[in-house]
């Protein structure tokens, strides 16, 4: 008799559930509802769905997310980690009507082409690390014809105090270094870069010295 009581009200609970149509697939999550006492089936499919869809479809499409990494890795493959980026250049630099207000700008002219660069109103505390941190971006050190062609030059007495010249690889560079540095506002002062002169003696004596 003991026995006889559990298998019967077991198979009457077994039976009442079979009975109910229930995808296979459904049937270890419609067993754990009915033993807390849930009987809406509606409720399994959705909440099926929803996982199915969660965990199938969502792994999926990570769209957005893997742009946002190509154009970081774009940018950290483009500009080395030891240079400026090209987001700091843009948010430190003057605009054209800003660089209007300032007499450095008056009468600008960015001069003939070459691989030199002419770099004036610099501050007083303007190393040469500091520039090469601005204008090392331009160049490939990987490239030993490019490395050895990167110089910098950086006047701190004399007359021609606050200014530098900066040979890079090419015209190419040199005109990229001017377009995204002219105006860039280091130690509280603008940049104003230019494309240095060939070298044109302005006296007899100094064209004398140069020939010998």
């Amino acid at each position: 008799d003991v026995f006889e009581q559990p298998q019967h009200v077991g198979h009457k609970k077994i039976e009442f559930h079979i009975s109910t149509d229930i995808p296979a697939v459904l049937q270890i999550n419609s067993e754990k509802e009915e033993k807390n006492g849930k009987t809406s089936y509606f409720k399994y499919l959705s909440a099926a769905t929803e996982e199915i869809n969660n965990t199938g479809f969502g792994r999926i499409f990570p769209a957005p997310s893997s742009n946002d990494k190509m154009e970081t890795e774009e940018e950290d493959d483009e500009i080395p980690s030891e240079f400026i980026s090209r987001k700091d250049l843009e948010k430190n630099r003057l605009s054209r009507e800003e660089m209007e207000k300032y007499s450095v700008f008056k009468n600008y002219e960015p001069g003939d082409p070459n691989c030199r660069i002419y770099v004036k109103n610099l501050a007083k505390q303007v190393q040469e690390k500091d520039l090469k941190f601005i204008f090392g971006r331009y160049v490939d050190f990987q490239s030993e014809v490019e490395r050895n062609m990167f110089d910098i030059r950086l006047m701190k007495e004399g007359r021609m105090k606050g200014q530098a010249f900066i040979g890079l690889p090419n015209e190419k560079a040199a005109a990229k270094a001017l377009k995204e540095a002219n105006g860039y506002v280091l130690f509280e002062k603008p940049m104003v870069v230019q494309f240095a002169r060939s070298a044109r003696p302005k006296q007899d004596g100094n064209e004398g010295k140069r020939k010998k």
